[in-house]
């Protein structure tokens, strides 16, 4: 089955493809209001300091993923898709009331909610696509959503930042709550195929909250294929913390250019990403998993490494190589959980992978923001691009053995 192929199959499953919409629309305004609410702090307040936290209080409730995946293993998981955007919709619309530095603080609240309701969709998305797309579009699926992810990064800060120069950051919240409530309009549509449950995949357990977490870090530390992906993972999106903190570093050091370069040096990365999100499928049936996670973060790493020299040309080759090669091992990662995890704790085990792989990234932007200001920005991409390709042999040296092996029963 060729690439084109697949991508038409996962295209005309009514599940996926109404998945892959609702993300798309939802996508939109998430992204819009990303870039959005740091301008409208720092026009309220003046602060660059609170500013910079409006991207924090949106990562922050990943720290709570496992907890917010267990809501996707006890509710039914399209209800759950549809009820979460129609809250988020409801909470944004009163963002209309911020218009001055007293009121930020209902910003930063709706902010932190909207994060968490993020962490939990994604948890019940994964899950239900899980149970109802067949395992070998997988990839192909999660290749696609983080091209529409992708996508909707490059477009979607821009109509964000035009509407809210045009008419203000409440315009911005009104879209931002439209696409939630148009997502949970198509969510509601999805021709969800129940599967019953088996022996080995029980009803989610109705006992405390702390014994329902453990079961998806169990599942993660004591699988042979999970655990080295989730660990590359989180080892490469700590890097990549990193080399976002220096981006502007290393525009003005290293380039010589205006901070507005950074724009650029973006664009090109999100259409690296956007390329790898289409390749990712065809990839995979060729590569083991761990194979494609290793040289996309090998590539990622030289990318990352190439930063330590100035001429343009290279500037933008290393960022279409970060944008391809940083998504390899999310991609692989995301794809082997819903084939190895027994469906009574997928959405646990999907959101505790997400944590362990994202939250480095938040601690990595802290202290690379810190190491910069007393560090040559060349020393730290140079041995950013050094850890990554030692992080992607070591993923890498176990993949020959892996390549064929049956996959695991999911239930």
């Amino acid at each position: 089955m060729g690439g084109g192929s697949a991508v038409v199959r996962v295209l005309r499953d009514r599940t996926a493809g109404r998945c892959l919409a609702g993300v798309v629309v939802s996508g939109f305004g998430t992204s819009a209001m990303w870039l959005t609410a740091g301008i409208w702090v720092k026009s309220l307040s003046g602060s660059n300091s609170l500013a910079a936290l409006t991207v924090f209080a949106m990562w922050a409730p990943v720290l709570a993923g496992p907890v917010l995946g267990a809501l996707a293993d006890r509710m039914d998981r399209r209800v759950l898709l549809v009820r979460g955007n129609l809250v988020m919709a409801c909470l944004l619309v009163p963002l209309v009331l911020v218009d001055s530095d007293r009121t930020v603080w209902l910003l930063f609240a709706v902010l932190v909610l909207h994060g968490a309701s993020g962490v939990a969709l994604d948890a019940a998305e994964s899950a239900l696509v899980a149970g109802t797309v067949p395992a070998s579009l997988l990839a192909d699926f999660n290749g696609l959503r983080m091209t529409a992810n992708e996508g909707m990064k490059l477009v979607a800060p821009l109509a964000g930042a035009g509407l809210y120069v045009r008419f203000g950051g409440p315009a911005v919240a009104l879209l931002a709550a439209g696409t939630c409530a148009l997502a949970a309009l198509v969510f509601a549509r999805l021709p969800v195929r129940e599967t019953p449950a088996t022996a080995d995949s029980p009803p989610a357990p109705a006992g405390s909250w702390r014994g329902e977490l453990a079961p998806g870090l169990r599942r993660i530390r004591a699988s042979a294929v999970l655990r080295p992906l989730v660990a590359a993972g989180a080892a490469t999106m700590f890097l990549a913390g990193v080399n976002g903190a220096v981006t502007f570093a290393y525009v003005d050091e290293v380039l010589g250019r205006a901070p507005a370069y950074t724009g650029v040096l973006y664009a090109v990365q999100g259409a690296g990403s956007v390329a790898v999100g289409l390749l990712a499928g065809p990839l995979l049936r060729r590569l083991s998993e761990r194979l494609f996670a290793a040289g996309g973060v090998a590539l990622f790493a030289l990318g990352v490494g190439a930063r330590t020299v100035s001429p343009d040309a290279v500037a933008l080759g290393a960022s279409a190589a970060i944008g391809f090669g940083l998504p390899c091992v999310l991609i692989a990662a995301m794809t082997a959980v819903q084939r190895e995890t027994p469906d009574a704790v997928l959405g646990r085990t999907a959101a505790t992978a997400g944590s362990l792989m994202t939250a480095p990234n938040a601690v990595a932007l802290a202290l690379g923001a810190g190491l910069v200001a007393v560090v040559d920005v060349r020393v730290l991409t140079a041995a950013a691009g050094v850890a990554g390709v030692l992080a992607a042999a070591a993923l890498g040296a176990g993949a020959r053995g892996r390549r064929g092996a049956p996959a695991s029963p999911r239930a």
